[in-house]
This record gives C-alpha cells, sequence and structure tokens, in this order.
C-alpha cells in the first residue's frame, strides 16, 4: 500500500494504526466491584420498580468519590451505612413481618403521612435563594427523603437538575432519585462534614467534636441526618428509630460479610444545633 507516494509494508501499517488509535473503553463503574446486583437483591428483596440496581449504579457515576476514597473496608461500610439510612427512610418492615424487620428496605418513595396532607411546613426556602414555587410540595421524597425546598433547590443546582421547579422528579425517576440522595450523603452542609468524609477516613474532629463525643463511624452518619431528634436521647418514640437505622446497618454489614466499628451508636454524641 503506498502512503504519500511510498509503499508501507502491512504490519507497519498495524502499528501506526495501534498509534493513532485511542482507547475508548470505559472503566467499570467501581461500585460494581462492591456490590453486585444478586447482592443488592439480597439486601432489598422488596425493593419498588423505582429503586433498581442500575438506577443506583447510574447515579453514582455523578459521584466517583463515593465508597472509592478510604480502604477496602471502609468503602464497603461507608456503602451499607448509605444503604442503612435509605432503608431505614423508606421501610414498610417491622419485626413480625415476614423476613423480619431489615428486607423490608427502598419500599415507600414518598413521605406517607404527607400523601394525602401536603404538609406545608416543607414548604419553606428559609433565608435562601431557593423558595418554594406555587402549587410545588417539599415533602419527603426518595431514598433519603429529601425534604424542605432550600434542600430540593440546592441540590437542584449541584445536579444541573429542576428539582425546586419540579419536586416530583425524585419519586419518578430512579437514577434522579438515587443521585439525590448520594448529593445529600456527598454535601457538607457546615458546621456538619458530610456522610462521606466520616465513613471513608477524611473527616478529622475538631477539640469540640471530641468534647461532644463525636467520631467517625455511622453513629455520626446518624448524627448528621437526623442527630438533633435521634442522637443523645432515650426518648423511645425517637430512639427507635435510631436503633433501627443501626439494626439495618449491622444486618446489612453481616450479610456482606463485612465487620461493622465496635460502636454504631450516637446515643453520647452531641448533635448540631
Amino acid at each position: 500500500m503506498r502512503i504519500n507516494g511510498k509503499y508501507i509494508f502491512p504490519f507497519l501499517i498495524i502499528l501506526l494504526m495501534a498509534c493513532g488509535t485511542q482507547n475508548v473503553a470505559t472503566a467499570e463503574n467501581p461500585i460494581k466491584k462492591l456490590l453486585s446486583k444478586k447482592q443488592f437483591d439480597t439486601l432489598f428483596p422488596h425493593h419498588d420498580t423505582l429503586y433498581s440496581y442500575e438506577g443506583f449504579v447510574a447515579a453514582t457515576q455523578k459521584f466517583t468519590s463515593f465508597a472509592t476514597e478510604g480502604n477496602d473496608l471502609q468503602n464497603k461500610r461507608e456503602l451499607m451505612a448509605f444503604f442503612a439510612n435509605v432503608a431505614h427512610e423508606t421501610t414498610d418492615g417491622w419485626p413480625e413481618a415476614e423476613g423480619g424487620s431489615y428486607v423490608w428496605g427502598l419500599v415507600y418513595k414518598e413521605e406517607q403521612a404527607c400523601l394525602k396532607k401536603p404538609c406545608p411546613v416543607y414548604n419553606t426556602g428559609g433565608m435562601s435563594n431557593y423558595q418554594p414555587v406555587a402549587g410545588k410540595n417539599y415533602y419527603g421524597r426518595g431514598p433519603l427523603q429529601l425534604s424542605y425546598a432550600y434542600n430540593y433547590g440546592l441540590a437542584g443546582d449541584d445536579l444541573q437538575l429542576p428539582l425546586l421547579q419540579q419536586p416530583e422528579l425524585v419519586c419518578k425517576n430512579g437514577t434522579v432519585a438515587f443521585e439525590a440522595a448520594l448529593w445529600f450523603w456527598m454535601k457538607q452542609q457546615k458546621p456538619k462534614p458530610s456522610c462521606h468524609e466520616v465513613m471513608c477516613g477524611k473527616w478529622m474532629p475538631t477539640p469540640q467534636d471530641i468534647a461532644l463525643n463525636r467520631k467517625a463511624g455511622f453513629g455520626m452518619t446518624i448524627n448528621i441526618i437526623n442527630g438533633g431528634l435521634e442522637c443523645n436521647t432515650t426518648k423511645k418514640d425517637v430512639s427507635d428509630n435510631r436503633k433501627e437505622r443501626i439494626g439495618f446497618y449491622k444486618d446489612f454489614c453481616k450479610k456482606m460479610n463485612i465487620i461493622p466499628e465496635e460502636d454504631c451508636d450516637c446515643v453520647v454524641m452531641g448533635n448540631y444545633k
């Protein structure tokens, strides 16, 4: 074959083609190495069709640091900590339910108490730029029950989605549902660290944190998500919620052959005001 008037031998053509061709193969999502579809279905055998394994994996592509920045054990614990909290927020289980309490996560898509009543308490943007849109309601939706207009607005901006204008997307599109949950998990909202930081080992407690018994691990994720109610209290109605989160976490770790932290609780932690 001639190139620019010169003869090129076949093996040189092959070499030139190889050198001039970019490798377009896409690396496999690291989450798939931590969790298979079969394992996902084992943790969530009754999950709503909105919450698919494929939707979850797709959502993690926007959050490449999720469950990848720690060592192997830290990454696995972070994944189970995320799942334990979303399971609690969306559960339809109870101790006497078929299979027990911990197989009924990812069932509910919306905050059940707000389906008949709009729960106007959530329709506030506070002092933020994200004020509620007329006719829209901002009660809990999705795996972590994203709530309040300012959270929908901020998440929407970060995810480049119209969540303030269309909050219902969080319970109608499975990938968006998981993206919204992962957004909250990964987002540092000072003075709180992110749940991701405390599970992957990046968070460094301040002297004040140490004085308030705050330490990295699953208990700290409870403190970040709902510590004002569930941590540092013995009131049964709310402490049962905390215990259920811990129960999910330990059960999921056991099913995945992961050793959880010795102390997974936040009962003695100071919460955030």
